[in-house]
């Protein structure tokens, strides 16, 4: 039995893979990370519409936008998050011109 071990030995020890030494992946870049110039409100006000969720009006990419988003605090500062959506002027128009239908169906419940 000795020597199956010992020939286990001998072939692990000249098999050993010879590849680069530097074995580390490299690193990734977080799918998430946005520019600080996005954290608050670059271009108008944050409104307030509950305790984490604001009405914000910027331009993005030349377009103005309406973005209704949920914010989370981090180190004091307030910072937009995932949950949210950002409405072109005309799909703004659009949803404003349905008010009445929309209160229409919230006083049926």
């Amino acid at each position: 039995m000795s020597s199956k071990k010992s020939r286990k030995s001998k072939l692990s020890d000249s098999d050993s893979d010879s590849g680069p030494d530097d074995r580390n992946p490299p690193a990734k870049k977080s799918k998430n990370e946005k520019p600080a110039a996005a954290s608050t409100s670059e271009d108008g006000d944050l409104i307030k519409l509950s305790k984490y969720r604001y009405v914000s009006v910027r331009e993005f990419r030349g377009k103005l936008m309406v973005d209704i988003r949920e914010y989370y605090e981090k180190d004091g500062e307030m910072k937009p998050g995932k949950k949210g959506i950002c409405l072109n002027m005309e799909q703004w128009n659009a949803l404003k011109e349905q008010m009445e239908n929309i209160e229409a169906a919230i006083k049926k419940y």
